[in-house]
């Protein structure tokens, strides 16, 4: 936000009224970085989109695989605040700071400072959030997993109708206005509500910041001190190493944001706190304060994939997964071309080898079939080579085998018993 002609004041003198521009604030007077903030932005986007969409997609491919958990949604929830953000913020953030007259129409004016601020609250909440989920996870597993689908969604709703009201002042007093040659969006505050939104710039860093980072701080140091006293079992070591895992992952996670919004918090409370004749931030600081909020969104990503063993091999899946459906596509595309290129040249072989084949093919069926037939009969009758020998001489010589009576003694002498037709 940044004053409009110098020093301009409603009846409350220390209450200055505020200008926006395009969902984004003035660009600094440089020509040189209205090139060079834009293009910062896009890159934050384009890494930010990628960075995200594979988080996603190994959210969703474990979710498949197994029950969704409390925590898993939590980092999911993190992960679509972040894509709005790039998908909708930052691309008019980066037009707004390439032309400050740019006219992106009354919605995008009356709604971009609201959105950009409802996602960081969703963000801010779901960390803290995320944080008492964690502590569960450290001091009873079986606790966490054993929560509903039900309740997931309903707390998942909550957040984001709690971060959608906590910035509305800002979607009622902000509005288009035509100013000169410039159409800026501006936050016009009227007297009977300068109370009001004197209260809400003061509540409104406490509830949204400082509570949430809180809350997530202190569940992450109780989650991180049960993973230190737990017991050494056999069967509470792999829930000891993930729970410890997860809280020091969720808890960078948090220091990063933290740390990447403060200046823009910093930055916020100076323009709508400071005296009447004081010293605007300058617009250096507004910009870098801006930039590094928007960063959150494309180091958020970096981290669960870095730190995370479930992630990086839920992204090994997945990639296999697609490069396996490639090459079987790949694969079925030959297979239908040389499929195509027999029938082809089958279609053009002379006549007289077309009159001979109905007769060669018949024949090859035929002795195909029987070999099938023999080799079918032979798979479900099984023929052990040493019955098969036995059948074989008793098939050979039965007169023999009928008309001995004492065969063992002949077997003893080693001597051929004679055929005789004497019967018993």
């Amino acid at each position: 936000m940044e004053q409009l002609q110098g020093n301009v004041s409603t009846t409350n003198s220390s209450f200055p009224k505020q200008t926006l521009y395009a969902g984004g604030f003035l660009p600094l007077d440089a020509d040189d970085w209205t090139l060079v903030i834009p293009i910062l932005l896009i890159v934050i986007c384009l890494l930010g989109l990628v960075g995200n969409v594979c988080v996603i997609a190994v959210l969703l491919h474990n979710a498949r695989k197994s029950k969704p958990s409390l925590i898993h949604s939590l980092i999911l929830n993190v992960n679509l605040s972040d894509l709005l953000l790039l998908m909708f913020s930052v691309p008019f953030r980066a037009a707004a700071y390439s032309r400050s007259s740019l006219n992106l129409g009354w919605f995008v004016c009356k709604t971009a400072d609201w959105f950009t601020h409802t996602c960081m609250s969703s963000k801010s909440l779901t960390i803290a959030i995320a944080a008492r989920a964690c502590f569960m996870y450290a001091s009873n597993p079986a606790k966490q997993v054993n929560i509903g689908h039900v309740t997931i969604f309903a707390v998942l709703m909550c957040i984001w109708l709690v971060a959608a009201v906590l910035p509305l002042p800002e979607w009622f007093f902000t509005d288009a206005r035509q100013i000169k040659s410039s159409f800026i969006c501006l936050m016009d505050i009227p007297a009977q509500a300068q109370e009001i939104m004197a209260i809400f710039v003061k509540l409104y860093p406490i509830f949204v910041y400082c509570i949430p980072f809180t809350l997530a701080f202190f569940n992450f140091w109780r989650a991180y001190k049960q993973c230190q006293h737990r017991g050494t079992k056999t069967q509470n070591l792999r829930n000891q190493i993930r729970s410890r895992r997860l809280t020091l992952m969720l808890l960078n996670v948090t220091i990063t944001f933290s740390i990447l919004w403060l200046p823009e918090w910093v930055s916020w409370l100076w323009i709508w706190h400071k005296p009447a004749n004081g010293p605007s931030p300058p617009q250096a600081f507004v910009t870098l304060a801006q930039i590094l909020m928007f960063s959150t969104s494309c180091v958020n990503p970096l981290i669960f994939l870095v730190m995370s063993e479930d992630f990086k091999e839920g992204f090994k899946d997945v990639w296999k997964r697609l490069t396996s459906k490639k090459s079987l596509n790949d694969h079925d595309v030959q297979d239908q071309g040389a499929l195509n290129s027999e029938g082809i040249a089958d279609s053009t072989l002379p006549d007289a080898e077309s009159s001979e084949q109905p007769a060669t093919i018949g024949q090859v069926e035929q002795s195909n079939s029987q070999q099938n037939f023999g080799s079918q009969d032979s798979k479900e009758n099984p023929v052990f080579p040493d019955v098969e020998q036995f059948w074989h001489e008793r098939e050979s010589d039965p007169a023999e085998q009928s008309n001995d009576p004492i065969p063992w003694e002949h077997q003893e002498q080693g001597t051929e018993v004679p055929k005789s037709s004497t019967k018993l």
